[in-house]
Formats: C-alpha cells, structure tokens, sequence
C-alpha cells in the first residue's frame, strides 16, 4: 500500500518541489505505526539548505494537505537532502559531483576512484591515476562520494578544467552552420 500510494503521491510531490526551485530526488512512503511517514529528498545544482529544505517543507505540507484524500489518514512528512552516501544514478547526480572523488564499481573490471569531470547524456569524464577518462552510465554499477577532508590537488582540478575547454572548444567547432573563419587582415 506504501509504495503504490508513493506512485500516486509522486507527481503532486515532484510538480510542487519543481515549482519550489528544486528537483525531487526521492520519494518514499511508509507505514510508522498508524501514521505514514511521508519521505521527501529533494536537491538542486546549487545544493540545499536548512531554510530552503523548511521553506519546501512548508509548500509540501500545504500541497499535501490539498491531496488528503489520497493519503487517508495522518502523516508524518520529512524533507531532506540527499547525503553523501547517495549513489550517483543520474546525469545530474554526476554533473553536481563535479570535481569530486567518486568511488565507482564498474558492471565489468575491478573498483576504482576517480574525480568527475563533465557529465554530458551517456557517460562522465573521470580523472583515475593521472588520465582523463569516459565512463558510460550504463557501464557502472555502484558510483558514491568519497568524502575528503582536504583540498583536491590543485593539477586534477586543472587537467578537469583543460578537458572540459578543449570539448566545448570541439563543440564549437563542429556546430553544423558554422561560420567560416574571416581570412587574416595582412598588417599595414
């Protein structure tokens, strides 16, 4: 009853946190006693904060109690953000993680670490043992922050930042339409 009441609560709970400034990270919903816990996550590019997760807090409560309906009975609502010990799962996940150490287990091959990259549709660009990588989504199984106490060496986040110019410089130069560079003016 739990998770079928999480399918039906799923696209009021989302178009309310979308409509806050959010993404919904996770929905879950189940039985504590006679009440339901109502388990809201919920992140953004820019991460989220104490007053941002009370401020969403607020508009779910709101929302939810328009749709009292649907849960029949009472609830507990929790909102949070996810915590570091959150698989990364999608292209967004990744593209948050951007310069971070990741722990990732490959569907195939041995464990390994890296730091992210950029993250475009169908893989990340990884920093593993002093060269920059692709890895498919489809190709990892587990992927988690690795928490650091320190700084990240200042050449990985070079190298990273290098990769990153030279594809959006590959971008541009492959954009269909283009303009033709304008021939040199000879000096006068």
């Amino acid at each position: 009853m739990p998770n079928e009441l999480a399918s039906r609560l799923e696209p009021i709970v989302a178009e309310a946190v979308t409509a806050a400034g959010f993404d919904l990270d996770a929905l879950d919903v189940q039985q504590a006693g006679r009440r339901k816990l109502v388990k809201v996550v919920v992140d953004s590019d820019d991460g989220v904060g104490l007053d941002e997760v009370a401020d969403v807090s607020r508009v779910l409560s709101e929302t939810l109690d328009q749709h009292e309906h649907l849960i029949a009975g009472a609830y507990t609502l929790e909102v949070t953000s996810p915590g570091v010990d959150r698989p990364l799962t999608t292209q967004r996940h990744w593209r948050r993680a951007k310069f971070r150490q990741v722990r990732v287990t490959p569907t195939e091959g041995a464990e390994f670490t890296g730091r992210v990259g950029r993250a475009d549709e169908t893989a990340v660009r990884l920093l593993v043992d002093g060269t920059v990588r692709d890895v498919r989504y489809a190709d990892v199984a587990k992927a988690v922050l690795e928490v650091e106490f320190k700084q990240p060496p200042a050449g990985e986040l070079k190298l990273l930042e290098q990769d990153a110019g030279e594809a959006a410089e590959g971008d541009n130069d492959n954009s269909e339409g283009a303009a033709a560079a304008a021939p040199e003016e000879e000096p006068r």
